[in-house]
């Protein structure tokens, strides 16, 4: 899933390319908005809440899409040639003006609702990593809420901080040498390990390449993430790798055993 870095740059993207531009082209390829007409309408803004994004127009509407897993929107030029980068099947949205066409591939959560609703879609999320109402206080407040769960399956827990995603996730826990199924009870300093999940996100917000290393060679970007079985570049000992959380939020977590032993107090 993307994390909430790349949904941030995807939205500052979009808002370069659409706001303050009226729409010519509104396409919208899903059942529910087959009737919805957004062409002649202004966009006034675009902007990420956690990992969703939100479309305001002018007479007060919010179109909301997410990523999810496989979602992605890309941008061409009006006129010229749109990119290939999959199936034409799988568009779900285009949004245009006379200078740039939007393309929406499987996006997910498609909605066109009043600016008064806005609260309905993401009302219900944590202070945002890389928002205007991020608060740290906020943030370890909601984590403590459940004090018993495994950290790394509240870090990913929208309702406590949005955007956080799985990499993320497991650098911070590596970099504060913090267990992933160590009680949010049992962490010594969750300020601190909140800290640097924000300080890795906002350092890697303005660029495609996600690197939590200062490296982008490849097996070097990353401290842990999705590198099973090879040696931690801290202490060499093979990083592991199981499932964490309950079904359908299963994912893969790691970590390196030597780094980050399971301490309870």
């Amino acid at each position: 899933m993307p994390e909430g870095d790349t949904v941030w740059l995807t939205a500052q993207r979009l808002h370069r390319a659409l706001a303050g531009r009226t729409l010519t082209v509104a396409d919208f390829r899903v059942p529910a908005l087959a009737t919805v007409d957004l062409r002649g309408r202004t966009v006034t803004e675009v902007f990420a809440r956690g990992k969703h994004i939100l479309t305001r127009v002018d007479d007060d509407l919010t179109m909301h899409s997410h990523l999810r897993m496989d979602g992605s929107w890309y941008l061409s030029r009006s006129g010229g040639a749109a990119p290939r980068r999959h199936p034409q099947h799988m568009i779900r949205a285009l949004l245009g003006n006379g200078e740039w066409l939007a393309i929406g591939y499987r996006i997910h959560e498609l909605r066109v609702v009043a600016r008064t609703a806005e609260a309905e879609l993401v009302g219900h999320l944590g202070p945002d990593l890389l928002g205007p109402d991020w608060n740290l206080g906020r943030a370890v407040a909601n984590l403590r809420r459940e004090p018993e769960l495994a950290i790394g399956e509240a870090l990913l827990d929208q309702r406590n901080l949005a955007g956080i995603g799985n990499l993320y996730k497991c650098e911070a826990l590596f970099l504060e040498r913090v267990q992933p199924w160590t009680r949010v009870a049992d962490v010594p300093d969750l300020a601190r390990l909140v800290t640097t999940a924000h300080r890795l996100m906002r350092a890697n917000r303005d660029h495609p390449e996600q690197s939590t290393t200062g490296y982008l060679g490849r097996d070097r970007e990353h401290w842990v993430y999705e590198r099973g079985g090879q040696g931690c570049l801290r202490c060499g000992t093979p990083i592991e790798r199981s499932d964490q959380g309950t079904p359908p939020r299963t994912r893969s977590t790691y970590w390196c055993p030597r780094c980050q032993p399971l301490v309870s107090t």
